[in-house]
Protein backbone atom coordinates (compact mmCIF):
# COMPACT_ATOMS: atom_id res chain seq x y z
CA UNK A 1 0.00 0.00 0.00
CA UNK A 2 2.88 2.33 0.98
CA UNK A 3 4.28 1.78 -2.47
CA UNK A 4 1.43 2.29 -4.56
CA UNK A 5 0.61 5.44 -2.37
CA UNK A 6 4.45 7.02 -2.99
CA UNK A 7 3.82 6.12 -6.99
CA UNK A 8 0.31 7.95 -6.70
CA UNK A 9 2.34 10.86 -5.29
CA UNK A 10 4.68 10.96 -8.35
CA UNK A 11 2.01 11.08 -10.71
CA UNK A 12 0.11 13.49 -9.04
CA UNK A 13 3.47 15.53 -9.33
CA UNK A 14 3.90 14.96 -13.18
CA UNK A 15 0.31 16.43 -13.30
CA UNK A 16 1.03 19.16 -11.98
CA UNK A 17 4.51 19.80 -13.52
CA UNK A 18 2.62 19.09 -16.82
CA UNK A 19 -0.05 21.69 -15.94
CA UNK A 20 2.19 24.21 -14.60
CA UNK A 21 4.44 23.95 -18.29
CA UNK A 22 1.27 24.17 -20.13
CA UNK A 23 0.08 27.20 -18.26
CA UNK A 24 3.69 28.84 -18.56
CA UNK A 25 3.22 28.38 -22.29
CA UNK A 26 -0.35 29.21 -22.98
CA UNK A 27 1.00 32.96 -22.02
CA UNK A 28 3.30 32.70 -24.25
CA UNK A 29 0.68 31.65 -26.92
CA UNK A 30 -1.89 33.75 -26.33
CA UNK A 31 0.14 36.98 -25.96
CA UNK A 32 1.95 36.15 -29.42
CA UNK A 33 -1.57 35.79 -31.32
CA UNK A 34 -2.72 38.56 -29.62
CA UNK A 35 0.00 40.45 -31.44
CA UNK A 36 -0.40 39.03 -34.36
CA UNK A 37 3.17 36.65 -34.36
CA UNK A 38 2.32 33.49 -36.48
CA UNK A 39 3.27 30.53 -33.66
CA UNK A 40 3.45 27.31 -35.49
CA UNK A 41 3.90 24.84 -32.28
CA UNK A 42 2.43 25.04 -28.66
CA UNK A 43 3.95 21.81 -27.41
CA UNK A 44 3.78 20.33 -23.64
CA UNK A 45 7.23 18.11 -23.46
CA UNK A 46 10.15 16.92 -25.80
CA UNK A 47 11.20 13.97 -27.38
CA UNK A 48 8.91 12.32 -29.35
CA UNK A 49 5.08 13.71 -30.28
CA UNK A 50 3.05 11.29 -28.43
CA UNK A 51 -0.66 13.32 -29.32
CA UNK A 52 -0.57 16.34 -31.78
CA UNK A 53 -3.57 18.40 -33.50
CA UNK A 54 -3.77 21.18 -36.17
CA UNK A 55 -6.35 23.87 -35.00
CA UNK A 56 -5.50 26.89 -37.39
CA UNK A 57 -1.95 27.76 -38.03
CA UNK A 58 -0.87 25.83 -34.92
CA UNK A 59 0.13 22.52 -34.17
CA UNK A 60 -0.98 21.31 -30.49
CA UNK A 61 0.68 18.50 -29.17
CA UNK A 62 2.29 16.54 -26.06
CA UNK A 63 5.71 15.28 -26.04
CA UNK A 64 6.96 11.64 -24.24
CA UNK A 65 9.48 13.31 -21.97
CA UNK A 66 8.01 15.36 -19.92
CA UNK A 67 10.29 18.10 -18.44
CA UNK A 68 9.73 20.95 -20.07
CA UNK A 69 7.67 22.54 -23.28
CA UNK A 70 8.00 25.08 -25.98
CA UNK A 71 6.06 27.02 -28.08
CA UNK A 72 7.83 27.97 -31.85
CA UNK A 73 7.24 31.87 -33.12
CA UNK A 74 8.42 32.76 -36.62
CA UNK A 75 11.35 35.35 -36.95
CA UNK A 76 12.43 35.11 -33.40
CA UNK A 77 15.76 36.69 -34.41
CA UNK A 78 15.91 39.63 -37.63
CA UNK A 79 17.71 38.86 -40.50
CA UNK A 80 21.25 39.97 -41.72
CA UNK A 81 22.64 42.92 -42.07
CA UNK A 82 21.58 42.66 -45.94
CA UNK A 83 18.49 42.20 -44.85
CA UNK A 84 18.40 38.11 -45.93
CA UNK A 85 19.35 35.16 -44.26
CA UNK A 86 22.69 35.19 -44.23
CA UNK A 87 24.95 32.68 -46.00
CA UNK A 88 27.48 29.86 -43.75
CA UNK A 89 30.16 30.88 -42.38
CA UNK A 90 32.98 28.62 -41.76
CA UNK A 91 33.12 30.14 -38.10
CA UNK A 92 31.72 28.11 -35.40
CA UNK A 93 30.29 31.23 -33.72
CA UNK A 94 29.31 32.61 -36.82
CA UNK A 95 27.76 29.45 -37.58
CA UNK A 96 25.73 29.08 -34.28
CA UNK A 97 23.94 32.47 -35.12
CA UNK A 98 23.31 32.01 -38.40
CA UNK A 99 21.81 28.41 -37.12
CA UNK A 100 19.62 30.17 -35.02
CA UNK A 101 18.38 32.84 -37.60
CA UNK A 102 17.79 30.31 -39.98
CA UNK A 103 15.66 28.16 -37.20
CA UNK A 104 13.86 31.68 -36.77
CA UNK A 105 12.69 31.65 -40.25
CA UNK A 106 11.37 27.89 -40.41
CA UNK A 107 8.47 27.38 -42.07
CA UNK A 108 8.10 31.17 -43.66
CA UNK A 109 4.87 31.23 -45.41
CA UNK A 110 3.32 33.89 -48.02
CA UNK A 111 1.97 37.02 -45.79
CA UNK A 112 3.82 36.09 -42.94
CA UNK A 113 6.18 38.71 -43.45
CA UNK A 114 3.93 41.06 -40.83
CA UNK A 115 3.64 38.22 -38.41
CA UNK A 116 7.23 38.01 -37.56
CA UNK A 117 8.59 38.00 -33.68
CA UNK A 118 11.14 40.81 -34.49
CA UNK A 119 9.08 43.25 -36.30
CA UNK A 120 6.83 43.99 -33.41
CA UNK A 121 7.67 46.85 -30.93
CA UNK A 122 10.19 46.41 -27.83
CA UNK A 123 7.30 46.45 -25.64
CA UNK A 124 5.32 43.83 -27.28
CA UNK A 125 7.66 41.35 -26.99
CA UNK A 126 8.61 41.69 -23.45
CA UNK A 127 4.77 41.35 -22.88
CA UNK A 128 5.12 37.91 -25.25
CA UNK A 129 7.61 36.85 -23.11
CA UNK A 130 6.94 37.87 -19.68
CA UNK A 131 3.74 36.40 -20.25
CA UNK A 132 5.33 32.68 -19.35
CA UNK A 133 6.87 33.25 -16.21
CA UNK A 134 3.72 35.78 -15.10
CA UNK A 135 1.95 32.57 -15.54
CA UNK A 136 3.89 30.94 -12.95
CA UNK A 137 3.80 33.54 -10.81
CA UNK A 138 0.30 34.05 -10.85
CA UNK A 139 -0.62 30.21 -10.46
CA UNK A 140 2.28 30.29 -7.51
CA UNK A 141 -0.22 32.57 -5.84
CA UNK A 142 -3.15 31.17 -6.70
CA UNK A 143 -1.87 28.00 -5.04
CA UNK A 144 -0.35 29.64 -2.14
CA UNK A 145 -3.38 31.30 -1.24
CA UNK A 146 -5.59 28.05 -1.49
CA UNK A 147 -3.54 26.60 1.15
CA UNK A 148 -3.12 29.67 3.17
CA UNK A 149 -6.67 30.95 3.64
CA UNK A 150 -8.09 27.24 3.09
CA UNK A 151 -6.33 24.61 4.60
CA UNK A 152 -3.90 26.96 6.93
CA UNK A 153 -0.38 25.77 7.52
CA UNK A 154 1.52 24.20 10.39
CA UNK A 155 2.87 27.06 13.14
CA UNK A 156 3.47 27.49 16.80
CA UNK A 157 0.54 28.16 18.73
CA UNK A 158 0.14 30.27 22.04
CA UNK A 159 -1.20 26.93 23.56
CA UNK A 160 1.54 25.48 25.92
CA UNK A 161 2.88 22.27 24.91
CA UNK A 162 4.84 21.32 27.59
CA UNK A 163 6.75 23.81 30.66
CA UNK A 164 10.03 24.22 31.48
CA UNK A 165 11.27 22.86 35.09
CA UNK A 166 14.17 25.50 35.33
CA UNK A 167 16.43 28.09 32.77
CA UNK A 168 18.83 26.62 30.70
CA UNK A 169 20.64 28.91 28.36
CA UNK A 170 19.86 27.41 24.68
CA UNK A 171 23.30 27.55 23.51
CA UNK A 172 24.20 24.39 26.58
CA UNK A 173 22.06 22.13 24.16
CA UNK A 174 20.97 20.22 27.15
CA UNK A 175 17.53 19.56 28.93
CA UNK A 176 18.42 18.20 32.44
CA UNK A 177 18.28 20.35 35.32
CA UNK A 178 20.51 20.85 37.83
CA UNK A 179 20.91 21.87 41.51
CA UNK A 180 22.03 25.29 40.35
CA UNK A 181 19.69 26.08 37.34
CA UNK A 182 16.99 28.61 38.78
CA UNK A 183 13.71 27.64 38.21
CA UNK A 184 11.96 28.77 35.30
CA UNK A 185 9.21 31.64 35.24
CA UNK A 186 6.42 29.56 33.78
CA UNK A 187 6.79 26.95 36.18
CA UNK A 188 7.05 29.40 39.18
CA UNK A 189 3.81 31.09 37.89
CA UNK A 190 2.22 28.05 37.62
CA UNK A 191 1.73 28.12 33.91
CA UNK A 192 0.72 24.44 32.55
CA UNK A 193 0.60 22.21 29.89
CA UNK A 194 -2.44 22.75 27.53
CA UNK A 195 -3.14 26.85 28.48
CA UNK A 196 -3.82 29.09 26.08
CA UNK A 197 -1.58 32.26 26.36
CA UNK A 198 -4.58 34.73 25.92
CA UNK A 199 -2.81 38.00 26.78
CA UNK A 200 0.76 39.35 28.10
CA UNK A 201 1.34 42.09 30.17
CA UNK A 202 -2.02 43.56 29.13
CA UNK A 203 -1.60 43.03 25.21
CA UNK A 204 -4.05 40.33 24.18
CA UNK A 205 -2.78 38.43 21.01
CA UNK A 206 -3.63 34.95 19.25
CA UNK A 207 0.33 35.00 17.42
CA UNK A 208 3.11 33.28 18.53
CA UNK A 209 5.33 35.34 16.87
CA UNK A 210 3.84 38.25 18.48
CA UNK A 211 4.13 36.73 21.91
CA UNK A 212 7.76 35.26 21.53
CA UNK A 213 8.77 38.93 20.52
CA UNK A 214 6.88 40.35 23.90
CA UNK A 215 8.57 37.87 26.23
CA UNK A 216 11.99 38.74 24.71
CA UNK A 217 11.64 42.03 24.67
CA UNK A 218 10.83 42.26 28.66
CA UNK A 219 13.48 40.69 31.28
CA UNK A 220 13.70 41.04 34.57
CA UNK A 221 9.62 42.26 34.76
CA UNK A 222 7.12 41.53 36.18
CA UNK A 223 4.24 40.74 33.97
CA UNK A 224 0.49 39.06 34.28
CA UNK A 225 -0.15 36.42 31.74
CA UNK A 226 -3.50 35.92 31.05
CA UNK A 227 -4.22 32.21 29.69
CA UNK A 228 -7.27 30.02 29.71
CA UNK A 229 -7.53 26.81 30.99
CA UNK A 230 -10.80 24.45 31.25
CA UNK A 231 -12.49 27.16 29.23
CA UNK A 232 -12.08 29.84 31.84
CA UNK A 233 -9.53 33.04 31.57
CA UNK A 234 -6.96 33.59 34.67
CA UNK A 235 -4.01 35.79 34.84
CA UNK A 236 -0.65 34.69 36.39
CA UNK A 237 2.19 36.50 37.44
CA UNK A 238 5.33 35.76 36.08
CA UNK A 239 8.60 37.66 36.66
CA UNK A 240 10.55 36.72 33.05
CA UNK A 241 14.25 35.74 33.57
CA UNK A 242 17.41 37.12 31.13
CA UNK A 243 18.38 34.31 29.52
CA UNK A 244 20.51 33.22 26.29
CA UNK A 245 17.93 32.37 23.69
CA UNK A 246 17.91 31.80 19.86
CA UNK A 247 18.71 34.81 17.50
CA UNK A 248 15.98 35.71 15.28
CA UNK A 249 16.53 37.22 11.76
CA UNK A 250 14.09 40.44 10.25
CA UNK A 251 11.64 37.85 9.44
CA UNK A 252 11.81 36.44 12.59
CA UNK A 253 13.35 33.18 11.61
CA UNK A 254 15.56 31.80 13.91
CA UNK A 255 19.49 32.13 12.96
CA UNK A 256 20.90 28.40 13.76
CA UNK A 257 24.00 28.64 15.85
CA UNK A 258 23.63 32.47 17.32
CA UNK A 259 22.28 33.56 20.55
CA UNK A 260 21.33 36.84 22.27
CA UNK A 261 20.13 37.63 25.88
CA UNK A 262 16.68 38.15 26.09
CA UNK A 263 13.82 37.57 28.10
CA UNK A 264 12.49 34.33 28.98
CA UNK A 265 9.40 32.61 30.14
CA UNK A 266 10.29 28.85 30.07
CA UNK A 267 7.57 26.33 27.62
CA UNK A 268 7.63 25.17 24.63
CA UNK A 269 4.47 26.54 22.14
CA UNK A 270 2.45 23.52 20.92
CA UNK A 271 2.19 23.75 17.06
CA UNK A 272 -1.26 23.56 14.95
CA UNK A 273 -2.85 24.14 11.80
CA UNK A 274 -3.71 27.76 11.32
CA UNK A 275 -5.67 29.47 8.86
CA UNK A 276 -4.05 32.77 7.49
CA UNK A 277 -5.98 35.82 6.57
CA UNK A 278 -5.16 37.37 3.14
CA UNK A 279 -3.13 40.38 5.13
CA UNK A 280 -0.88 37.34 7.07
CA UNK A 281 -0.84 35.13 3.40
CA UNK A 282 0.57 38.06 1.77
CA UNK A 283 3.29 38.93 4.15
CA UNK A 284 4.18 35.27 4.26
CA UNK A 285 4.22 34.86 0.80
CA UNK A 286 6.86 37.95 0.58
CA UNK A 287 9.00 36.46 2.69
CA UNK A 288 9.08 32.98 0.15
CA UNK A 289 9.96 35.19 -2.51
CA UNK A 290 12.74 37.34 -0.65
CA UNK A 291 14.10 33.34 0.39
CA UNK A 292 13.41 31.77 -3.01
CA UNK A 293 15.56 35.41 -4.54
CA UNK A 294 18.48 34.57 -1.77
CA UNK A 295 18.43 31.31 -2.51
CA UNK A 296 18.92 31.60 -6.36
CA UNK A 297 21.76 34.00 -5.82
CA UNK A 298 23.75 31.70 -3.38
CA UNK A 299 22.85 29.04 -5.74
CA UNK A 300 26.82 28.95 -7.33
CA UNK A 301 27.59 28.60 -3.77
CA UNK A 302 26.32 25.37 -2.67
CA UNK A 303 27.24 23.55 -6.11
CA UNK A 304 30.42 22.32 -4.29
CA UNK A 305 28.22 20.84 -1.37
CA UNK A 306 26.04 18.92 -3.77
CA UNK A 307 28.58 17.70 -5.75
CA UNK A 308 30.26 16.08 -2.35
CA UNK A 309 26.37 15.34 -1.45
CA UNK A 310 26.39 13.56 -5.28
CA UNK A 311 29.58 11.71 -5.47
CA UNK A 312 31.11 11.44 -1.80
CA UNK A 313 29.80 11.04 1.83
CA UNK A 314 28.49 14.48 2.12
CA UNK A 315 24.92 15.45 3.68
CA UNK A 316 22.19 16.38 1.75
CA UNK A 317 21.30 19.47 2.96
CA UNK A 318 17.73 20.38 3.84
CA UNK A 319 18.35 23.92 0.89
CA UNK A 320 20.32 21.98 -1.20
CA UNK A 321 18.90 22.76 -4.76
CA UNK A 322 16.31 20.03 -6.07
CA UNK A 323 14.93 18.97 -9.55
CA UNK A 324 12.04 17.61 -11.05
CA UNK A 325 13.19 14.19 -9.76
CA UNK A 326 13.83 15.08 -6.49
CA UNK A 327 10.74 16.82 -6.27
CA UNK A 328 8.64 13.96 -7.59
CA UNK A 329 10.30 12.04 -5.23
CA UNK A 330 9.14 14.67 -2.33
CA UNK A 331 5.69 14.12 -4.06
CA UNK A 332 5.36 10.34 -3.32
CA UNK A 333 7.14 10.99 0.13
CA UNK A 334 4.07 13.23 0.97
CA UNK A 335 1.21 10.51 -0.21
CA UNK A 336 2.60 8.17 2.20
CA UNK A 337 2.88 10.49 5.30
CA UNK A 338 0.67 9.50 8.23
CA UNK A 339 -1.47 12.73 8.47
CA UNK A 340 -4.78 13.77 7.68
CA UNK A 341 -5.46 13.79 3.59
CA UNK A 342 -6.40 17.41 3.92
CA UNK A 343 -2.97 18.20 5.31
CA UNK A 344 -1.18 15.89 2.23
CA UNK A 345 -3.11 17.92 -0.37
CA UNK A 346 -2.26 21.43 1.60
CA UNK A 347 1.66 20.00 1.30
CA UNK A 348 1.22 18.88 -2.65
CA UNK A 349 -0.21 22.15 -3.21
CA UNK A 350 2.09 23.80 -1.74
CA UNK A 351 5.10 21.75 -3.17
CA UNK A 352 3.58 22.48 -6.59
CA UNK A 353 3.19 26.38 -5.89
CA UNK A 354 7.13 26.34 -4.74
CA UNK A 355 7.69 24.71 -8.22
CA UNK A 356 5.98 27.82 -10.17
CA UNK A 357 7.70 30.03 -7.90
CA UNK A 358 11.39 28.68 -9.05
CA UNK A 359 10.15 28.54 -12.68
CA UNK A 360 9.01 32.38 -12.55
CA UNK A 361 12.14 33.26 -10.95
CA UNK A 362 14.66 31.13 -13.01
CA UNK A 363 13.03 32.74 -16.12
CA UNK A 364 13.41 35.82 -15.54
CA UNK A 365 17.16 35.78 -15.48
CA UNK A 366 18.51 37.85 -17.96
CA UNK A 367 20.05 35.25 -19.62
CA UNK A 368 19.59 33.93 -23.25
CA UNK A 369 18.00 31.32 -24.31
CA UNK A 370 15.58 31.96 -20.83
CA UNK A 371 12.79 34.36 -21.70
CA UNK A 372 14.55 36.63 -19.50
CA UNK A 373 17.50 37.52 -21.94
CA UNK A 374 14.81 37.79 -24.94
CA UNK A 375 13.45 40.51 -22.65
CA UNK A 376 17.08 41.73 -21.51
CA UNK A 377 17.44 42.22 -25.88
CA UNK A 378 13.47 43.98 -26.07
CA UNK A 379 14.42 46.68 -23.58
CA UNK A 380 18.37 47.49 -24.57
CA UNK A 381 16.38 47.33 -28.31
CA UNK A 382 14.36 50.00 -26.63
CA UNK A 383 16.91 51.75 -24.88
CA UNK A 384 19.16 52.33 -27.96
CA UNK A 385 16.00 53.70 -30.44
CA UNK A 386 15.29 56.25 -27.38
CA UNK A 387 19.00 57.21 -27.33
CA UNK A 388 18.82 57.70 -30.91
CA UNK A 389 15.60 60.08 -31.40
CA UNK A 390 17.06 62.16 -28.33
CA UNK A 391 20.72 62.45 -30.27
CA UNK A 392 18.90 62.97 -33.95
CA UNK A 393 20.49 59.52 -35.26
CA UNK A 394 19.60 57.01 -37.36
CA UNK A 395 17.28 54.69 -36.21
CA UNK A 396 19.60 51.92 -35.59
CA UNK A 397 17.40 49.06 -36.31
CA UNK A 398 15.91 45.62 -34.46
CA UNK A 399 18.94 44.59 -31.70
CA UNK A 400 20.19 41.09 -33.30
CA UNK A 401 19.59 38.88 -30.12
CA UNK A 402 21.38 36.26 -32.73
CA UNK A 403 24.48 37.77 -32.09
CA UNK A 404 24.36 36.44 -28.64
CA UNK A 405 24.06 32.63 -29.39
CA UNK A 406 27.12 31.64 -28.46
CA UNK A 407 26.62 32.66 -24.99
CA UNK A 408 23.69 31.60 -24.98
CA UNK A 409 25.20 27.97 -25.64
CA UNK A 410 27.48 28.41 -22.97
CA UNK A 411 24.57 29.31 -20.55
CA UNK A 412 22.75 26.70 -21.51
CA UNK A 413 25.48 24.09 -21.28
CA UNK A 414 26.01 25.42 -17.61
CA UNK A 415 22.29 24.86 -17.01
CA UNK A 416 22.70 21.26 -18.89
CA UNK A 417 25.85 20.18 -16.30
CA UNK A 418 23.97 21.57 -13.11
CA UNK A 419 20.59 19.96 -13.61
CA UNK A 420 22.89 16.48 -14.70
CA UNK A 421 24.13 16.87 -11.40
CA UNK A 422 21.00 17.61 -8.84
CA UNK A 423 19.60 14.22 -11.06
CA UNK A 424 22.27 12.44 -9.77
CA UNK A 425 22.03 13.87 -6.25
CA UNK A 426 18.50 13.16 -6.02
CA UNK A 427 18.88 10.14 -7.36
CA UNK A 428 22.18 9.18 -4.72
CA UNK A 429 21.15 11.14 -2.04
CA UNK A 430 17.79 12.79 -2.50
CA UNK A 431 16.36 15.25 0.09
CA UNK A 432 13.98 13.43 2.14
CA UNK A 433 11.07 15.09 4.43
CA UNK A 434 11.15 11.96 6.36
Amino acid sequence: MTTLMFILGIVLFAVGLLFSIAWHELGHLSTAKMFGIRVPQYMVGFGPTLFSKQKGDTEYGVKAIPFGGYIRMIGMFPPGADGRLEARSTSPWRGMIEDARSAAFEELQPGDEKRLFYTRKPWKRVIVMFAGPFMNLILAVVLFLTVLMGFGISQQTTTVSSVSQCVISQSENRDDCTKSDPASPAAAAGLRAGDKILAFDGVRTDDWDKLSDLIRANPGEDVPVVVERDGKEMTLDATIATNKVAKKDSHGQIVQGEYVSAGFLGFSAATGVVKQDFGESVTWMGDRLGDAVDNLAALPSKIPALWDAAFGDGTREEDSPMGVVGAARVGGEIATLDIPPTQQLAMFVMLVAGFNLSLFLFNMLPLLPLDGGHIAGALWESVRRAAARVLRRPDPGPFDVAKLMPVAYVVAGIFVCFTLLVLVADVVNPVRIT
